[in-house]
């Protein structure tokens, strides 16, 4: 999240949600409606399903297709949630504390094999607690991650390779001292919990939260079903492949519908009485807020809103970009699921707190021309922490830019040196000095983060 990298008014067509319900009685924001209709009508994604959740009920939104030459969107359509299993496995960790075969201040190094050992700096050790609220000390990413086929990244990441970098990791900061958002550690927490069970992941949130909120579509591995439903990623309006994340699943593994997932809010928000209520309102307690402007809890990011705490996670993997939240004061939830990687955070967090604002996307055609030339010496790979890197490469007049373990995308020139992205609100600035490129800054959400190139 940290350094995540979590459209257009030319059209006067209006897309209306798809097979709305008989029922409805429910209605989108028109500046919602609007947006949505700008991201499809651009190519920007080519669907967006929504769920809202409130005391009178669940109603759904569908817009687009499946992709160019598919099917309407509805509420049984499968995309990859992607971080919001996060918050899944957070509710794991919950139930396995309530069920007394856990304790959330356990030490990891008591729970991994004896010839297993991670090591900290300072006195305090790393709990199942402190993996949870992303303050264990672990980076993002780990190091030995080295994927053969960039585009399903995550699919030949080891529990060996994970072991590996976990026991040889020389951590920079104290357990518990700062706040940074780490997939290896949601993905080891969720290693764990499946292991002190003797089961897989998989198995391990079916049985605990899907099968009792009879959520038959939210799986890992896809069953037919869902395979007929899927909605295919998109990456720069082309399909592009899913993501297989077998050993830190508990990261971003979970494929579901906007029907399954609005169930899962719903249990949230207290409106179903579930074996896993208490679990789950212990998923919601603030353990620091270490996180800038928000509190974290167990796999949750809470902020302030102007009527109550807004509980939320999004998710993106390849091809795809969702949101999950709700406000236990107004009794509101909502789900955002997209097929492409353009974000849809605004879309959520607008609909649950009206201080919020939709995103001013910047358009390509904002974009200037350069020289082949001038574009071919930000070519290069620039290291803003020693286990998140950016790599910059060209073909023909076109830069692209990928993040460690994130995808490739497009970056448009605004200036000689600065450069914008579509797919997300921020920037890259390119410094030069005599004549030679030194480095880049990375700026989104407020920060300026630095990289040295270092090839």
């Amino acid at each position: 999240m940290k350094y995540f990298l979590t459209i257009a008014i030319l059209s006067m067509s209006i897309f209306q949600p798809n097979n709305p319900h008989k029922t409805q009685t429910k209605a989108l924001p028109p500046e919602i409606i609007e947006a949505i209709n700008e991201r499809i009508t651009n190519g920007y994604t080519p669907s967006v399903a929504i769920a809202l959740i409130d005391s009178s009920g669940t109603y759904y939104f569908n817009f687009g297709k499946t992709q160019a030459d598919g099917k309407e969107v509805n509420e049984n359509t499968i995309y990859e949630i992607g971080s919001i299993s996060k918050v899944f496995t957070g509710i794991l960790l919950a139930q396995q504390v309530l069920d007394g075969d856990l304790q959330i201040d356990d030490e990891i190094n008591n729970l991994l094999p004896d010839d297993i050992k991670v090591p900290v700096m300072g006195d305090n050790k790393i709990t199942l607690g402190t993996l949870t609220d992303h303050t264990s000390g672990f980076p993002r990413m780990p190091s030995n991650f080295t994927p053969a086929n960039p585009n399903n990244p995550f699919a030949d990441y080891t529990v060996d390779q994970m072991y590996e970098f976990i026991s040889t990791y020389q951590p920079t900061r104290e357990v518990g001292s700062e706040y940074e958002y780490s997939n290896l550690a949601q993905g080891l927490l969720g290693h764990l919990l499946a292991k002190n069970k003797n089961t897989s992941y998989e198995e391990l949130m079916r049985e605990t939260i899907a099968n009792p909120l009879d959520m038959d579509d939210t799986r890992i591995a896809f069953s037919e079903r869902m395979k007929a439903h899927l909605a295919p990623g998109h990456n720069g309006g082309k399909v592009v492949e899913n993501w297989d994340i077998p050993t830190l699943a508990g990261a971003g593994a979970i494929r579901s519908s906007t029907l399954d997932m609005a169930k899962f809010i719903s249990a949230n928000l207290g409106y179903t009485n579930t074996p896993i209520t208490d679990a789950m309102n212990l998923s919601h307690k603030v353990r620091h807020d270490k996180a800038g402007e928000m509190m974290v809890g167990m796999g949750w990011h809470i902020k302030k809103g102007k009527d109550g705490d807004v509980y939320w996670h999004n998710g993106g993997t390849g091809g795809y970009r969702t949101f999950a939240g709700f406000v236990k004061e107004t009794g509101k939830g909502v789900v955002v699921l997209t097929n492409s990687s353009q974000g849809s955070d605004d879309i959520g967090f607008y609909l649950l707190d009206p201080s919020s604002e939709l995103a001013n996307l910047t358009f390509k055609s904002d974009a200037i021309t350069l020289t082949e030339a001038t574009l071919s010496q930000y070519v290069g790979v620039y290291e803003l922490a020693p286990t998140f890197k950016i790599t910059i490469t060209r073909e023909g007049e076109q830069l692209f830019l990928q993040a460690t373990g994130q995808d490739r995308f497009e970056i448009f020139p605004e200036t000689d040196t600065l450069f914008f992205l579509t797919v997300v609100d921020a920037k890259v600035s390119f410094q030069i000095n005599e004549g030679k490129v030194e480095r880049l800054i990375l700026l989104q959400n407020g920060q300026q983060i630095p990289g040295k190139k270092i090839e």
